[in-house]
């Protein structure tokens, strides 16, 4: 297999968008019926819609098969960081819509908050005991906005350490959580998405589902500041239910080398079947964007605004999850 293209990150380069194709026009005949081109007798026993539903099959073969030959060949683009754009339109993205259409129903709200261009940088709280409501932040914004904007989740060390997962992280978007990296593509107009909590917030138990964990020393605030993009909070609802976590198996965490070891209701006690998320709903409010560009260029060490600036991003986030609990109906529904 050839390898693929590597683009320079900076560098200009036509997008591709996972849009559906337009719809080749079909002539209509005129209004004399003498010089009205002869319509073509469908098929016997075929449905009146069948020659176009048939059409659109064989593009959609055609565009599938041309795919394939584009990863086989190697004629298509990653930029410096492994992102492959066609491959997260066509079918990471296509993978992940039915969980996030039917599974969790997820409700969008406040996707306006999000900059039609330019770099911006999305908070959000962390929760799930495995990191689905990242995947499903990918599709929302994605989906809803009108620009169709990709997100660029910033990862763990532990994601990129681990086989195939590692790989499908950085054909996603996905990049090292470090300050340069976050910097970088804040300043080149990229939406980049953060999860201050960490595994704090995604391994805690279910007891203490919705209250926010301690965001760190506040260094997406100190890269915000210095790309100059506005910050928008973020709260996830529903994600704390697909695995209510009631106990931690420490030793065997320490063992594997991860950060827990999760025991649920139905795992490990269901084998695989107890792998499987509670179908709940979600809800996913964007708040208002605060705005970052104001700020002198030395305010990114000034550890005082760093502080206060995080607290507001975590206090607003913790207020709209208040507000989104109080308001839904069931866990479910």
């Amino acid at each position: 297999m050839a390898d693929a293209k590597v683009i320079p990150f900076d560098e200009e380069r036509p997008r591709r968008r996972g849009g559906p194709r337009p719809v080749r026009a079909v002539p209509t005949p005129g209004p004399d019926p003498v010089v009205a081109e002869p319509v073509e007798e469908p098929v016997a026993g075929a449905a009146g819609s069948a020659p176009s539903s048939g059409a659109g099959w064989d593009r959609r073969i055609a565009g599938g098969l041309a795919f394939l030959r584009r990863r086989i060949t190697g004629d298509y683009e990653v930029d410096d960081f492994g992102y492959d754009e066609e491959l997260t339109d066509q079918v990471l993205m296509t993978l992940l819509r039915p969980v996030y259409d039917k599974y969790f129903r997820v409700e969008v709200k406040g996707i306006e908050n999000i900059p039609k261009e330019g770099g911006a940088l999305i908070v959000a709280n962390h929760s799930g005991t495995l990191p689905l409501d990242g995947l499903m932040l990918q599709v929302a914004v994605h989906d809803h906005h009108p620009a169709e904007r990709h997100l660029r989740l910033l990862a763990a060390d532990l994601v990129f350490m681990l086989p195939v997962v590692n790989e499908l992280a950085r054909k996603a978007g996905h990049t090292l959580a470090c300050a340069e990296d976050a910097q970088r593509l804040l300043e080149a107009g990229e939406l980049v998405g953060v999860m201050p909590e960490g595994f704090k917030g995604i391994g805690k138990p279910f007891g203490e589902r919705y209250k926010l964990q301690r965001f760190g020393r506040g260094g997406f605030v100190s890269t915000a500041l210095r790309a100059g993009t506005p910050i928008v909070p973020c709260s996830i609802v529903g994600a704390e239910e697909i695995y209510p976590m009631v106990g931690n198996a420490k030793t065997l965490a320490r063992l594997l080398g991860i950060p827990y070891f999760p025991i649920t209701p139905t795992f490990p006690w269901l084998g695989p079947l107890g792998a499987v998320p509670l179908p709940t709903k979600w809800t996913i409010q964007f708040g208002e964007p605060i705005p970052t560009d104001g700020y002198a260029a030395e305010a990114a060490e000034d550890p005082m605004l760093m502080f206060n600036l995080t607290d507001q991003v975590r206090e607003q986030i913790q207020h709209t999850l208040y507000k989104l609990l109080v308001q839904r109906r069931s866990v479910f529904f």
